[in-house]
């Protein structure tokens, strides 16, 4: 999480040192689409040093308070102001940088803001949904994994059920939701194979389900350990269930 908020910080440093006055015309979002007589409505000798110190704040301060809350909460409220904080900070800087023009709003930044409003609505709904732990429930006959990405296996699709110590080492999302210790989706592993992970925490050892198709599922409960969540498994699918305490 450090290492992409440093990424991103630096993103935005760098952003504010590319646009300058006289590229402005090229680089410049809007201002490159307008004609040469709204053009001088703005004065852009003014709004180049205010676009550069608001992304240099913006990059900075992305990377103090991201790296705080990481290390004194954890990676998650990293994760959530990471997601957060640079569309708020963007919704300020097109409300504010009214200031630099001469004439009226234009519609096109009223959309701005009707975008990054939206936006932002979707990412904290994309947020909640994430976050929101993927509980397991199981009978004699199947096993389900309800929430975002979740499934439902019979027990004919099963074909072991055990803990490991260590996940795969992962390389790549294809297709999920990742933020912090949560990870919901298909990632690709080291060697090539694709898993889905449905890791409502990092709590280790993680349970593995293996299905009769050689697909695997990695499985970790938000506050339950997980060793609790097989025991209680084993009593309802016993021929399923491994009695290795650690696999490799």
């Amino acid at each position: 999480m450090i290492y992409v908020l440093i990424g991103i910080g630096f993103l935005f440093v760098t952003i504010g040192f590319i646009v300058t006055e006289n590229n402005a015309k090229h680089l410049l979002s809007g201002y490159n689409t307008m004609s040469e007589e709204d053009r001088k409505k703005v004065d852009i000798k003014a709004y180049i040093p205010y676009f550069r110190n608001f992304h240099i704040f913006l990059g900075i301060s992305l990377v103090i308070f991201g790296t705080a809350l990481t290390y004194l909460i954890n990676e998650n409220a990293g994760g959530i102001f990471l997601a957060v904080y640079p569309i708020l900070a963007y919704i300020y800087f097109i409300t504010a940088d009214s200031k630099y023009s001469k004439g009226p709003r234009t519609k096109w930044k009223k959309i701005g803001i009707v975008l990054f409003a939206g936006t932002l609505l979707f990412v904290i709904g994309l947020l909640g949904y994430g976050f929101k732990e993927n509980e397991i429930t199981f009978d004699s006959e199947s096993i389900s994994f309800n929430g975002i990405y979740g499934e439902t296996l019979t027990k004919a699709e099963i074909q072991s059920i055990e803990i490991v110590k260590e996940l795969p080492k992962i390389t790549l999302k294809t297709n999920g939701f990742a933020l912090g210790t949560i990870n919901k989706g298909y990632f690709k592993t080291e060697n090539g194979e694709v898993v889905k992970l449905i890791l409502n925490s990092d709590n280790k050892p993680v349970i593995l389900f293996t299905k009769t198709d050689g697909k695997k599922i990695y499985y970790s409960a938000k506050d339950k350990p997980n060793e609790k969540v097989l025991d209680e498994m084993r009593i309802t699918l016993p021929n399923k269930v491994g009695y290795k305490k650690y696999s490799y």
